[in-house]
């Protein structure tokens, strides 16, 4: 059980470091994202079943799929507007 939640805490960083070195296009953001919300997802499954509260890893499920239908939204406004993804394009004046 402990090394099962320490794989997804090395996941998770390797993650975030990706998320960090590859963050030209707006879509790789949103993806490292995601699998950032499910490595926290299992963690806190794994953490809130030994508890045998495992009603609360629902609340945060609902949110992360609020948080994704946002950043996907933003994303199809950004290419609307400005025509590509790219941040090193974006010119934060125009907002």
């Amino acid at each position: 059980m402990f090394y099962d939640i320490m794989i997804y805490m090395q996941v998770y960083f390797m993650t975030l470091m990706l998320m960090i070195l590859l963050f030209k296009y707006m879509l790789v953001v949103l993806m490292f994202l995601e699998i950032m919300i499910i490595n926290i997802s299992m963690i806190m499954f794994m953490m809130f079943s030994m508890l045998s509260i495992e009603f609360y890893l629902v609340f945060y499920l609902v949110f992360s799929v609020c948080e994704s239908v946002l950043g996907i939204a933003l994303l199809v406004m950004i290419i609307r507007f400005s025509g590509n993804e790219m941040y090193y394009s974006f010119k934060m004046s125009k907002f």
